[in-house]
């Protein structure tokens, strides 16, 4: 552990936190959405393959057809008061709840930025530095790592570091799939939202977002720690493998990705008679595309359509007193030594 700072030290100096998140679009249109696409999967750790092949996929067929398409997903849950995603809307208000919670501690900035889009890291980066940070704790705000998520915030931020001759000292958060406040506020958030609910669900998955099979096969611990979450909150809340189910969403591409697969899964229920389903997104820390759209949205109507009759999203954790709680207690424990 890094020796405590003097008085003097803390004084000339401040210590910064950068909340980190995926990204978005920065317009809701066809061309807002292919600039997000085109720097999302020409990251090498999202599509390894970054070979010529993939570049003609890429940009021969993905960012002329799927833009089109994804703008109109994001529309139906843009943040039009603001025009903006609602993950940009939310990512904003942990940063802003986060400073208020650390206020009686002045010698602390917190600024937020976007893996994909803006604001960038890079510019997160800077500005935590023109507020006289030289020590800055970077949160990727993905509970469980993998090579496609939090490394790829790693990978950015040092990118933006190779630039400047003058580099702050920095930190990252490690992945907190199974801490003990992150699991409870989960459990909370569940049953809060059972509680409102004008039904009982016969069960209820926990859906996280897939990745290939290949990139666990080559040592991704991303699915051992979506198991432990699952296995965690099992344990939390008293229920069994069938109570409590695990897939994965948002599969790309004819490779397998992790299974069980979400769609499939809820379509199966449905045809077994399972006519009550909430489902509950834990690999996520904010409500996104992929959570309001793809589970709230597209696999409540796969439900219905297959037999289903009662469904529910529950939110993420966002910038609820819960979620906040998590974000607080993880960054004050990773600051030790510097405040």
């Amino acid at each position: 552990m890094d020796a405590p700072r003097s008085a003097a030290q803390a004084a000339s100096s401040r210590v910064g936190v950068l909340l980190v998140n995926l990204g978005t679009p920065d317009v809701a249109d066809a061309p807002g959405v292919r600039v997000y696409l085109k720097e999302f999967l020409s990251d090498a750790r999202v599509i390894e393959d970054q070979g010529l092949v993939w570049k003609l996929v890429l940009n021969g067929i993905i960012l002329r057809k799927r833009p089109a398409a994804k703008a109109k997903d994001y529309l139906k849950i843009w943040n039009n008061e603001n025009n903006e995603s609602p993950l940009k809307t939310i990512t904003r208000a942990q940063a802003e709840k986060l400073a208020a919670a650390l206020a009686d501690r002045a010698h602390i900035a917190v600024d937020w930025g976007m893996r994909y889009g803006n604001p960038s890291i890079a510019a997160g980066l800077d500005a935590l530095m023109a507020q006289g940070c030289d020590r800055i704790l970077v949160v990727p705000l993905y509970p469980q790592y993998s090579a496609s998520t939090t490394a790829t915030v790693v990978d950015k931020t040092f990118e933006a570091l190779a630039a400047m001759r003058a580099q702050p000292t920095v930190r990252f958060t490690p992945p907190y799939y199974d801490d003990t406040a992150y699991i409870e506020a989960l459990a909370s958030s569940i049953k809060g939202h059972l509680a409102t609910l004008p039904f009982t669900p016969e069960r209820i998955l926990a859906s996280f977002h897939g990745m290939p099979q290949s990139y666990v096969d080559k040592g991704d611990p991303y699915q051992a720690q979506c198991v432990a979450t699952v296995a965690a909150l099992r344990a939390r809340m008293g229920l069994d493998e069938t109570g409590l189910m695990l897939t994965f969403q948002s599969r790309f591409g004819n490779d397998p990705w992790l299974q069980p697969y979400t769609d499939q899964t809820i379509a199966q229920l449905a045809k077994d008679g399972v006519r009550r389903l909430v489902v509950v997104t834990p690999g996520f820390a904010a409500d996104c595309l992929e959570t309001l759209e793809e589970i709230a949205q597209e696999n409540a109507e796969i439900f219905r359509h297959n037999g289903g009759d009662q469904f529910s999203a529950v939110p993420c954790l966002n910038d609820s007193d819960e979620g906040m709680d998590v974000i607080r207690q993880l960054v004050l424990r990773e600051l030790q030594g510097w405040i």
